[in-house]
């Protein structure tokens, strides 16, 4: 039994020739939720949601599925760490048909808390154009991971660390290679530059 699905955009749907691969089956009412996860569970969100689609056999109403990550840079202790930052705390991106059967595969899965946007139990999409955005920064992430901390010129800083602790100070210099700030701090009424690690100061 084939489900037949209100098609939004007003577009004749065409069926797919004998030549498809049933493997990847292209469904052209597939769109893009939001789901709302516990924070620090996307990644077991997602494992969830793709065991729900397979013992239910409903493959064919979902496509992809996506955790949002960037990469970043972090020193600790003079070693330099690449770890991964989600780039939305708390969600994941599922690509589905929704009907009722599909969202409620999806709202009933463990760690989900519920659809982002829209009715009740019909959330409204995002746009393909919107995931592609994300889909570029994330991988402008991984060709050219971003610092954990990112520090202004300018900006106040207090150093948390060292000789200098509890002084507050305003950033000069930046050197991302080194992970070290050069902050002007006032000593006895004297503008005094100081170098000094990331971790060693906090934004105020």
């Amino acid at each position: 039994m084939v489900d037949t699905v209100e098609n939004t955009s007003g577009e004749e749907l065409v069926p797919e020739g004998a030549n498809a691969v049933p493997a990847a089956p292209t469904n052209p009412d597939l769109r893009w939720y939001i789901v709302h996860a516990y924070s620090g569970m996307e990644k077991a969100v997602e494992r969830n949601i793709i065991e729900r689609i397979t013992r239910a056999g409903m493959e064919t109403k979902f496509g992809r599925i996506l955790v949002p990550t960037e990469e970043v840079v972090e020193v600790k202790n003079g070693q330099r760490r690449t770890t991964e930052r989600r780039l939305f705390p708390g969600y994941v991106f599922v690509e589905m048909v929704m009907d009722d059967e599909s969202w409620h595969l999806v709202k009933h899965t463990n760690k989900v808390t519920g659809f982002v946007g829209g009715a009740k139990n019909r959330p409204a999409p995002i746009s393909e154009d919107e995931v592609q955005k994300i889909v570029s920064q994330m991988q402008e992430g991984t060709e050219k991971p971003r610092h954990k901390v990112e520090f202004i010129v300018g900006e106040l800083v207090r150093v948390k660390e060292g000789p200098f602790t509890d002084f507050n100070g305003s950033v000069e210099e930046v050197n991302y290679e080194k992970s070290k700030v050069r902050v002007s701090v006032t000593i006895f009424g004297r503008a005094t530059p100081v170098e000094l690690e990331f971790g060693q100061v906090e934004k105020t």
